[in-house]
């Protein structure tokens, strides 16, 4: 096994508890079976929010899907003119028997412009 990382993002409807956790365990839930990623193995997840998700830690959709043992951080996305806005984005680390150039990272709604390069 070797330690790999894998990238995500989503964007929200709205700063509402209820639209958060739902759109980062949809986004969670999708890297994991795109990269048939288990708990046991995450090690930590990191999450980043624009200035404009105030409502909720994402991280808390996190520990409510079982992620309990994993080490979970919540930061604030560097400001940029002109950024996606109420954009949650996320770094997992994980041991896995994938190499890091198989990771399938997972870019959902309008966060897909942050990483053309994958659709």
């Amino acid at each position: 096994m070797n330690i790999v990382s894998i990238r995500g993002a989503i964007t929200i409807d709205n700063n509402e508890e209820k639209n958060i956790l739902d759109n980062t365990a949809k986004l969670i839930k999708t890297i994991e079976k795109a990269n048939n990623l288990e708990k046991k193995d995450v090690i930590s997840i990191i999450f980043s929010c624009t200035a404009d998700i105030t409502k909720v830690a994402p991280a808390k959709a996190a520990r409510q899907l079982g992620y309990v043992q994993a080490s979970l951080m919540n930061f604030n996305e560097m400001y940029v003119e002109n950024y996606l806005e109420k954009c949650i984005r996320i770094m997992i680390l994980c041991n896995s028997n994938i190499k890091q150039d198989q990771v399938k990272h997972i870019y959902l709604k309008d966060a897909k412009i942050l990483r053309p390069d994958l659709t």
